[in-house]
């Protein structure tokens, strides 16, 4: 499958550097100190938790409020490019896949 559209890197870059800023406000510093990963629910430091865009810009996400979310390091890595809809059919095939054994 290919996760990729066709964003234009300027895009990209511009929403990296909207997500910098983000980091920086107290919005996401109350989201880090939940300390909770918003895809397993594991409680994590929160100088451990890493930025997720819901919608990956890859994909045409943005870098703001209702597309943002903390992850901790292994949801984030391997939710890569998989819009949300994507990401609960991988997880609902790893438990079924552990149902089985």
């Amino acid at each position: 499958m290919d996760f990729l559209v066709d964003v234009p890197e300027e895009q990209i870059r511009r929403e990296r550097n909207k997500a910098r800023e983000l980091r920086r406000t107290q919005w996401w510093k109350n989201r880090l100190a939940l300390g909770r990963c918003y895809y397993c629910g594991a409680g994590v430091a929160p100088k451990e938790l890493t930025l997720d865009h819901l919608v990956p810009l890859a994909r045409g996400g943005r870098s703001n409020r209702g597309n943002c979310v903390p992850a901790c390091k292994e949801c984030n890595s391997k939710k890569k490019y998989l819009l949300p809809i994507e990401w609960e059919e991988y997880l609902q095939n790893l438990q079924s896949d552990k149902g089985r054994e």
